[in-house]
């Protein structure tokens, strides 16, 4: 393991990136935040607020930002990648050549390979290799409150013990827990789908159909990531953890989620190209509702919440025939006996 006090490369300078490498440079480790858009970088590197994504938000001053890709990996112990799920492919065939011989790599993007469908640790494994440590980092956690300071709990898994170890320990801190795991797909399975189930219920509140619907389609959402998970051999501890249900509960009831917010503006009767627009960050939900339909009818999983959400976002339901659809299913039993097998 590298030095506890290594330099960090983070790798995306949006809310979540920008949040990330607040609070690892706070935590005392040398932190440099790559992007993109050079206003945006200039900002947090000089004036130590990130304007388009965090406004008001002072940063620490120990925090760097660069648009230099390789000046922001030199030397760096371990990387940390936050970038939105269909620029995960693109940032990790950048990094590749360029990343120190012993670097880790982890990431905090949720989501699947647009296209594809493929976990995230899957294109990691591929582009980068045999022998790298690689961890995701996932749970319950708005960018906002973690850069404002506010108690957050997050969990980091891996198949390398020794470096999910030192990611979770460089996250940790008086405000900011991080636990650990060796359950990678169970983790970004949830961290994927929570998106999904959180338009569902962003649309039921925009209806005004009121809490009780709230908590069934949380509740039947969850048993959609259990069945899920099952098929593709999570473990199901990990979807009732903070990697699941945390941040099922989190993203499909504050209105800081983006998905959330899409949802609502969609049960409001607003058009999907409206309400992107009006969010004006990557929602995640969009692509990822296909993912998920894509891994279901692979594994010959019935999931209809999470199908409606992809029909309503595809514009072949509106979101009052979802709803007739959902409510129309026939009687059976909550959970059969099978689920955990």
């Amino acid at each position: 393991m590298s030095d506890p006090k290594a330099k960090i490369a983070v790798l995306g300078a949006g809310s979540w990136g920008t949040a990330l490498g607040a609070l690892l440079s706070r935590h005392g480790y040398p932190t440099v935040l790559w992007g993109r858009d050079p206003a945006v970088v200039q900002a947090i590197d000089a004036q130590h607020e990130n304007p388009h994504y965090l406004p008001g938000i002072a940063l620490p001053q120990t925090l760097r930002a660069t648009t230099d890709l390789a000046a922001a990996l030199d030397g760096a112990g371990w990387v940390l990648v936050v970038v939105p799920s269909h620029a995960f492919t693109e940032t990790l065939q950048a990094l590749a050549p360029l990343r120190p011989g012993a670097a880790g790599v982890a990431w905090a993007t949720k989501g699947f390979e647009p296209g594809s469908g493929r976990f995230l640790h899957e294109v990691a494994q591929q582009i980068l290799g045999p022998g790298v440590p690689l961890a995701v980092v996932t749970g319950p956690s708005f960018a906002k409150e973690v850069t404002l300071g506010l108690p957050t709990a997050v969990t980091v898994h891996g198949e390398d013990a020794d470096f999910t170890q030192q990611v979770a320990n460089a996250l940790h801190g008086p405000a900011f827990r991080a636990y650990t795991g060796d359950d990678m797909v169970g983790a970004e399975l949830g961290g994927a789908m929570k998106n999904v189930l959180a338009v569902a219920t962003g649309v039921a509140d925009g209806m005004e159909l009121g809490l009780n619907a709230r908590a069934g389609l949380i509740t039947r959402g969850l048993n959609e990531m259990l069945r899920l998970a099952a098929a593709i051999g999570a473990r199901p501890e990990t979807l009732m953890g903070l990697a699941g249900l945390g941040d099922l509960v989190l993203t499909c009831t504050g209105d800081l989620s983006r998905n959330r917010r899409l949802g609502l503006a969609l049960g409001r009767g607003q058009s999907l190209e409206h309400a992107v627009r009006e969010i004006g960050q990557v929602v995640e939900s969009v692509q990822t509702a296909d993912e998920v339909m894509r891994q279901a009818e692979h594994h010959g999983i019935d999931l209809p919440i999470s199908n409606a959400v992809r029909a309503v976002l595809h514009g072949e339901l509106t979101p009052e025939d979802g709803l007739r659809q959902l409510l129309a299913r026939e009687q059976k039993p909550e959970y059969p006996q099978t689920l955990f097998k």
